[in-house]
């Protein structure tokens, strides 16, 4: 159950991609002017906190996730300033404020990777992962790069090869060096003295590797299609050890420190589940994600019940965030519905997330039912899709600008044109054809997150799994003097169930009629004990 000091328990949380939010400046690009100006409608969803998707200056190699400067805010998104208006405003409105810290690497341009690369006896020589050639000159062992290729790049400077873990672009960090950790937690302390509520930790689980540098085994085929070498292998060696626990602990200590600050942990690959058990432990993080929903190609009751089952109600387990869309993978609604049902689906989908147990996460344009936009290669700007095209994770198809006035140029975007396409059928979801009616998605997400807040069984209850078939999905949440019955048709075609007696409907999207779920219906009922 959640105390009085943990607000973040069960909270919902609404993550800005900055670069495609709004623009203020009309270069094209969003920024934090353009966040600030438009945080009513973020605070009228009724959600508890915004993650903001990093901002800092970087060469935009991977669009901020290859971090220059870890104190700065880009030029291209505003000043430190305009970040510290961003907080002051949020705050006024009721919202928390959590910002990404990507610590497993840096941008090439960083002075620390500068002066490591200068030589080998520096003041940061040993802040990065450099190794030795093999006598033949290929590089130190077999780990290949998430985004394609090998994860080691040659530097002529030192005669040594370090790791990168994604682009050659993005040095990594030795983790395991105390000097490092001691420069990250310092950080941390930084935004966190600029009024920050919390961190979100990319790929926290890359922080550290093995010292010894082992080859990674291969991976038994599982049947999905390998498009880059990094699905060839199990990566035992290059990710995942144990130490970084140690090192979330030492972070939790710096956030409590300031009161109640919430930390979630990014967590992806296949020992997803056992690492972020560890890094919810007592005494290191809050919660943490995984790609369970990311990546599905299908939205099926069976998905909901696993990754329900591996967060159980017990003392010993940390709590878990969930998220269907973000600005890793491609818009769910396009994923997982037909576009002749998505209007149906969207609605299912929303009232599901609203209804797990864990905190849910909503990727900004969520609420209006934004679909995936196909981007032609000419307009690409991933440098992942670039490379592995057209096989590509589709990564900027989710990243198109925010619709905000249907008939406005550019849709309210921007006075400039847009870094990337606006969607094609984006005007008609836009914020202000939507704004006004009740029956619409935005006017259904408001609803459903007033529900979510209103009710303890929802927010923070137990959970559980009644029936998970082919296409019904229902559970129970249960709080003291509270049990609410959640029922979802998650199937293009009607099914049967039937509505207890003794209930009282709090939500309900599609219809119900002589026994039957309309497809894509779902229903939220109070079960009352008979009088």
């Amino acid at each position: 159950m959640a105390t009085a000091r943990e607000w973040w328990r069960g909270a919902a949380i609404y993550q800005i991609y900055p670069r495609s939010f709004a623009d203020s400046n009309g270069d094209g690009i969003g920024d934090l002017p353009g966040i600030t100006t438009h945080l009513d409608h973020v605070a009228r969803l009724g959600v508890d906190a915004i993650w903001l998707s990093p901002f800092y200056t970087s060469p935009m190699a991977d669009f901020g996730y290859d971090v220059a400067d870890y104190r700065n805010v880009d030029p291209i998104f505003g000043t430190l300033a305009d970040f510290d208006a961003l907080v002051a405003r949020a705050h006024a409105l009721g919202l928390k404020v959590l910002i990404d810290q990507v610590w497993s690497h840096t941008s090439d341009q960083h002075e620390w990777f500068r002066s490591s690369r200068a030589g080998r006896d520096g003041p940061h020589a040993d802040w990065y992962v450099w190794a030795d050639a093999k006598p033949d000159g290929s590089p130190p062992n077999n780990w290949a790069s998430v985004f394609g290729g090998p994860a080691w790049r040659w530097d002529a400077r030192r005669r040594q090869y370090y790791l990168h873990n994604f682009l050659s672009a993005q040095p990594q960090l030795d983790g395991r060096n105390p000097a490092v950790q001691e420069a990250l937690l310092d950080v941390a302390r930084f935004w966190l003295d600029r009024g920050v509520d919390g961190f979100r930790l990319d790929a926290i689980n890359f922080a550290m590797c093995d010292p010894a540098l082992r080859d990674n085994p291969p991976a038994p085929d599982d049947g999905h299609v390998r498009t880059r070498p990094f699905d060839f292998q199990r990566h035992l060696h290059n990710q995942s050890q144990p130490e970084i626990a140690d090192f979330l602990a030492r972070l939790r200590a710096v956030c409590d420190s300031y009161g109640e600050r919430f930390t979630v942990a990014e967590v992806g690959g296949a020992e997803a589940h056992r690492e972020m058990v560890r890094f919810t432990a007592p005494g290191r993080l809050d919660s943490a994600y995984g790609f369970n929903f990311l990546y599905a190609d299908k939205l099926t009751p069976a998905l909901v019940r696993d990754a329900m089952a591996d967060w159980p109600d017990t003392p010993d387990m940390g709590w878990p965030s969930w998220a269907f869309e973000n600005h890793d993978a491609p818009r769910a609604i396009s994923r997982w519905a037909a576009p002749e049902q998505r209007g149906a689906f969207g609605r299912m989908k929303m009232l599901l997330l609203g209804a797990l147990r864990g905190n849910i996460i909503l990727y900004y344009g969520e609420e209006l039912g934004l679909t995936q936009v196909d981007i032609p290669f000419e307009h690409l700007r991933d440098p992942e899709a670039i490379d592995n095209w057209p096989l590509t994770l589709s990564r900027d198809g989710a990243r198109t600008p925010m619709p905000w006035r249907a008939d406005a140029p550019r849709l309210g975007f921007s006075d400039g044109a847009p870094w990337l396409p606006l969607g094609g059928d984006h005007d008609m979801l836009a914020v202000d054809r939507q704004d006004a009616d009740p029956g619409s998605m935005l006017g259904w997400t408001r609803q459903v997150l007033t529900l979510r807040k209103a009710h303890a069984a929802l927010r923070h209850g137990a959970m559980r799994i009644d029936e998970a078939g082919d296409a019904l999905l229902v559970f129970e949440r249960t709080a003291p003097d509270e049990r609410l019955l959640c029922v979802f048709n998650l199937s293009a075609a009607a099914a049967r169930w039937v509505r207890p007696a003794a209930s009282r409907v709090l939500a309900a999207t599609g219809s119900h009629a002589d026994d039957l779920l309309s497809p894509y219906a779902a229903m939220i009922v109070a079960l009352e004990e008979p009088e």
